[in-house]
């Protein structure tokens, strides 16, 4: 059982378009409704794929009663916790080459009971869990270190900890000595304090995060595949992508993968890979189905080009 942790999710409208122009009226090609929110995506995933897996949510207004009906039609076993806010609804318009622009809403506010409320459900749905993933943005009126928290008292039960999240929220959280933090490039850079330009320059960076407390780093680089560091050093893999449709919840579905398959190792770096490059070829935040898998396109290298320069865009 996978246990997922997401403090601030949304409903999600993801809209295609020939191209973006600011001022002008655009038709939209075609228009997708998801739930959303980094652990939801997570949870979407596994549910899809045939692993079992229970999603811990705040959840309120019309926005939250929608989120709840899509997550049950998905099969995923639901953790509500009520909140007098409405759960937020977010926006991304998605061009033909994968490029998107996302508008996100800060969140409703939680007072210190709904988190508190928020932190006893996780804490009973995560009793005899294999994985608690912690994951996305922490909504107005959320301690920084909200994450960190749950991670040690966690990490005190035995429990094994993902972290999947950016900012203060993150390093906060980097303290709790996690099991894993899944980073993307953007993330990675800020979290080390260091430019990553090349694929070194992302091992140094996960060397950084390692050495405050995380015990692997499995970092998301968008078109350059993804990155594991961890005791046994580090191993590159890519899964190219014929067509990319769109790489919203391509991370996600790569830490999703990773985690299904043990969550350690070049074996479930592989599997992750195969999941995120899936995810990346449907529409909106779709997450992919066994038919969509294709594990022959996975390539591990036997060892990482620390010089090879990372290409711009960094989607996931």
């Amino acid at each position: 059982m996978i246990v997922t942790v997401t403090a601030n999710p949304s409903v999600d409208r993801t809209v295609e378009v020939d191209a973006l122009a600011r001022g002008t009226v655009i038709r939209a090609r075609a228009a997708h409704v998801d739930p959303g929110g980094k652990g939801v995506n997570v949870s979407r995933a596994l549910a899809a794929l045939g692993h079992k897996t229970r999603a811990v949510l705040p959840s309120g207004g019309a926005e939250g009663r929608q989120l709840a009906d899509l997550l049950a039609a998905d099969g995923i076993e639901l953790v509500l916790v009520p909140i007098r806010g409405a759960v937020r609804a977010n926006v991304s318009v998605v061009e033909p080459d994968g490029t998107v622009t996302k508008l996100n809403e800060p969140g409703p506010y939680l007072v210190p009971d709904e988190s508190a409320a928020v932190a006893e459900a996780v804490r009973t749905a995560a009793a005899q869990a294999d994985w608690v993933v912690l994951a996305g943005s922490l909504p107005p009126g959320v301690p920084e270190d909200f994450y960190a928290r749950l991670a040690e008292t966690l990490r005190r039960g035995g429990t094994r900890v993902a972290i999947d999240s950016s900012g203060p929220a993150f390093a906060s959280a980097l303290t709790a000595r996690p099991h894993l933090v899944k980073p993307n490039r953007e993330e990675l850079a800020e979290a080390a304090g260091m430019p990553v330009a090349t694929l070194g320059d992302a091992v140094a960076a996960a060397g950084v995060l390692r050495a405050r407390g995380a015990d692997a780093v499995l970092a998301s680089l968008g078109a350059d595949g993804a990155l594991l560091v961890d005791d046994g050093g580090a191993v590159h893999g890519e899964a190219p992508v014929p067509v990319p449709r769109s790489t919203v919840g391509a991370g996600d579905a790569l830490l999703a993968g990773f985690l299904a398959a043990g969550g350690c190792g070049a074996r479930a770096l592989a599997e992750g890979l195969a999941w995120a490059a899936a995810a990346t070829g449907l529409p909106g935040s779709r997450m992919p189905a066994p038919a969509d898998l294709d594990r022959t396109a996975v390539r591990l290298h036997d060892t990482v080009e620390t010089g090879r320069a990372l290409r711009e865009r960094d989607p996931a």
